[in-house]
């Protein structure tokens, strides 16, 4: 049996709300307590909800920072991503030869024959002088020959060497501009397929450039002019 603690001796005090506090003789008397004991210990954790994460004070404006930078980013892409099937056609060369040609004389220079003679480019006006390095164009060049005055020259101007002989029509004079003088003069390229006309006066005064001749009509009343 057990006894009250107040009757043994040396026991401290305890608080009186406690009660009457019986020791037993026998600890295992207590074991039934002590296995409820323990259950509601383990069970402890189980009953108490626990606790939401603590957010960080940094964490909107961190969110807010990473959709604004993937943004630009996306934009970026979108502008620098290069798009398939869509390119940008090269500009085709302007056919209109300078205003400063025009009205401008003629350069001193010195084309050559078939026989690689130099022959002097002034020394031939009044002609209509047809540049056939970008095309022979021989029925262009033989109505010209048909169109030309008396006392004016046709004359054709190669790349290289000049157009062979009977190959330009009769009355025409064969020459070649082996160092492109006259394109450069004119800041005219050739282009393939098109010959290049070119009425100059007596005085060697350039009158009229035709880039790309289409048809008579480009050229026959200043070509009439030319004899005056």
């Amino acid at each position: 049996m057990g006894k009250p603690d107040a009757d043994g001796p040396g026991l401290p005090d305890l608080p009186p709300e406690w009660g009457r506090v019986v020791v037993p003789d026998d600890a295992s008397a207590l074991a039934a307590e002590a296995e409820r004991l323990r259950r509601e210990l383990r069970g402890a954790p189980h009953r108490t909800a626990p606790r939401p994460p603590a957010r960080s004070p940094l964490a909107l404006p961190g969110l807010v920072l990473l959709v604004a930078v993937l943004t630009t980013l996306a934009g970026l892409a979108a502008v620098t991503w290069p798009r398939s099937g869509r390119s940008t056609p090269a500009p085709s060369p302007s056919a209109a030869p300078p205003p400063a040609a025009t009205g401008r004389p003629l350069p001193a220079l010195d084309l050559v024959d078939a026989g690689q003679s130099p022959v002097p480019l002034r020394g031939l006006v009044p002609a209509m002088i047809v540049l056939v390095d970008g095309c022979a164009c021989p029925d262009e060049v033989a109505a010209a020959a048909a169109l030309a005055p008396s006392g004016v020259t046709v004359v054709t101007v190669a790349g290289t060497a000049p157009v062979a002989p009977g190959a330009a029509g009769a009355g025409v004079r064969s020459l070649a501009d082996p160092a492109g003088g006259l394109r450069a003069f004119l800041h005219l390229p050739a282009r393939p397929g098109a010959a290049t006309a070119l009425l100059v006066d007596r005085a060697g005064v350039l009158v009229k450039v035709v880039p790309e001749i289409r048809s008579a009509e480009d050229y026959r009343a200043d070509l009439a002019r030319l004899a005056g």
